[in-house]
C-alpha cells in the first residue's frame, strides 16, 4: 500500500454521507502486464463494498492534475 486516509463527512452533511477511507496501491496481475495504480474507496465500516479505479499512468496523471486544480480553487498550494 502507498497511502491511505480517513475521509470525514463535513460539518452539516452528517445525515446524508457517510465518512469514507480511500487508498492507493499498484497493482500488476493484469492479463496485459501492465501494473497499474488502484484507487479504493470504501464507507467507513463496509469493506469490500467501496469500488476501485484501475488507472494506468496518464489517467493517473489526469486525477493528480484534477486535485491540484481543486486545490487552487480553493486558495491553496497544489504542492508537487
Amino acid at each position: 500500500m502507498i497511502d491511505d486516509d480517513q475521509v470525514p463527512v463535513p460539518p452539516g452533511r452528517e445525515d446524508d454521507e457517510a465518512p469514507a477511507n480511500w487508498a492507493v496501491t499498484i497493482v500488476d496481475d493484469y492479463d496485459d502486464a501492465t501494473p497499474r495504480i488502484a484507487l479504493v474507496v470504501e464507507e467507513v465500516g463496509s469493506a469490500g463494498y467501496g469500488f476501485t479505479a484501475h488507472l494506468d499512468a496518464d489517467r493517473a496523471r489526469k486525477l493528480r492534475v484534477a486535485l491540484g486544480n481543486g486545490l487552487r480553487e480553493l486558495g491553496e498550494d497544489p504542492g508537487r
